[in-house]
């Protein structure tokens, strides 16, 4: 999973990387499926295909300076869709102490490995902080879209400077779990559980190179 994620990141968020959006897109669906999101299996190709709609309709429409910086905009936005939905998945599935085991199995720099098991406890973390901020505005009447809309920076001030102290706590309170578990030492722990490639994987290995497989083919034969 973390060699797809690596994968799709790689091809497409690169120059010309346009073309293998539908690829990373179908993966991301497959696995939401797999994984019975239903709710993500459908919100991803509908995401996808507003943000499309922006992004190369909308410039078409009139030789606007304004359309055509959305239409870049969102362009990148469809990119970062597609590859958001293959990391969803692996943020979901994916334990922290798995991803730091596969990243070690694969002789990958600590450095790499530290920052993003770090990173895969930190995100959940700040979505968690960050629905306590907005139900605390709730409550104290500071939140919802009609004071958005009325105070809007004042709203924002009221959401960000709670989420950022918070943040930052968390932040101290997981890096100090990091060095309790050893993440920084230079002795190579040992796995309670040894990762085996399994059916699962291959089952993924083998979609994947379908799916690269079409893409390639429906781009030579344009």
């Amino acid at each position: 999973m973390v060699a797809l994620l690596l994968a799709a990141s790689i091809t497409v968020m690169a120059p010309g990387g346009v073309r293998f959006v539908p690829a990373a897109l179908t993966a991301g669906v497959l696995l939401a499926i797999s994984e019975r999101a239903w709710r993500r299996a459908i919100g991803l190709p509908v995401a996808a295909g507003i943000i499309a709609a922006v992004a190369y309709l909308l410039p078409s429409v009139a030789a606007w300076p304004v359309l055509g910086f959305a239409g870049i905009v969102t362009g990148y936005a469809l990119r970062l869709v597609a590859v958001g939905g293959i990391a969803i998945h692996l943020i979901r599935t994916v334990s922290p102490a798995r991803f730091t085991a596969a990243l070690r199995s694969a002789r990958v720099p600590s450095a790499v490995t530290v920052s993003g098991a770090v990173m895969l406890r930190f995100v959940p973390t700040v979505v968690a902080e960050a629905r306590a901020v907005r139900d605390a505005m709730q409550l104290r009447g500071l939140g919802g879209r009609r004071a958005m809309l009325r105070h809007p920076i004042r709203s924002i001030e009221y959401f960000t400077v709670p989420l950022m102290a918070s943040s930052l706590f968390a932040a101290e309170d997981l890096s100090a779990s990091a060095l309790l578990r050893g993440l920084g030492s230079h002795t190579r722990p040992t796995s309670m559980h040894p990762l085996r490639f399994g059916p699962a994987d291959a089952l993924a290995g083998v979609m994947i190179v379908m799916l690269v497989t079409v893409t390639m083919l429906w781009r030579s034969g344009r």
